[in-house]
């Protein structure tokens, strides 16, 4: 068994990147498959939002496990012979530490505020995928899908290279308060946002599936 791995990169702070990940994970748990999460951010966000979740008696439902960025390669190999779906969230920088990190990804996602300046960050984190030969899909995330902002960072992002994501995850307070909770938006009912997230678990998934 080989299973296919995703790397959540972006050089910007508080563009929703463990968001991302948390809700991608159990978004593909819920698909059916087996997920392993990889926590290389010395921050450490993943791996309190998990702890929270053992503390509060639930099952996990995945598998987690923590990485510097250098020895994520071996995490990979270790965790993709047993499962399907490895997700990595990686600090938020794009330097030397973020190229292990890549080069183990069948795809890179890349979480994108809507913003121009979040855009100008995001060029770098590109330019570094593409050097590493790595397919990245942008996911537009904290933003209003439709609005004349959003449409103009999607079409700046395909000048620099890379595919836009069709579903995006939007502003809401309900991604933060489950990840609080050691949850995910995906397990508080139907809403939304849980549209949101199967959406892009799809999206996500017919991508791996091209190659």
């Amino acid at each position: 068994m080989s299973g296919q791995v995703i790397c959540i990169a972006q050089q910007k702070g508080g563009s929703g990147k463990t968001t991302l990940a948390i809700n991608l994970a159990l978004g593909f748990t819920r698909a059916g498959k087996s997920v392993a999460v990889i926590d290389t951010d010395p921050q450490g966000s993943m791996g309190r939002w998990f702890m929270t979740r053992l503390e509060r008696g639930g099952e996990p439902g995945l598998e987690f496990a923590t990485s510097s960025a250098w020895g994520v390669s071996y995490e990979v190999r270790k965790l993709s012979d047993s499962y399907d779906i490895v997700i990595i969230d990686t600090p938020p920088k794009a330097d030397s530490d973020l190229r292990p990190a890549l080069r183990a990804a069948d795809l890179a996602l890349v979480p994108l505020a809507t913003s121009h300046v979040d855009l100008w960050a995001t060029e770098s984190v590109l330019d570094l995928a593409q050097r590493e030969d790595v397919p990245t899909l942008v996911v537009m995330t904290r933003g209003r899908a439709g609005t004349k902002l959003s449409n103009e960072v999607a079409a700046q992002v395909v000048d620099l290279g890379s595919d836009v994501a069709t579903q995006g995850l939007a502003n809401r307070v309900i991604y933060a308060q489950t990840i609080g909770e050691g949850r995910a938006a995906v397990e508080a009912g139907a809403s939304p946002a849980r549209t949101e997230v199967d959406a892009l678990t799809a999206e996500v998934a017919k991508r791996l599936a091209a190659g």
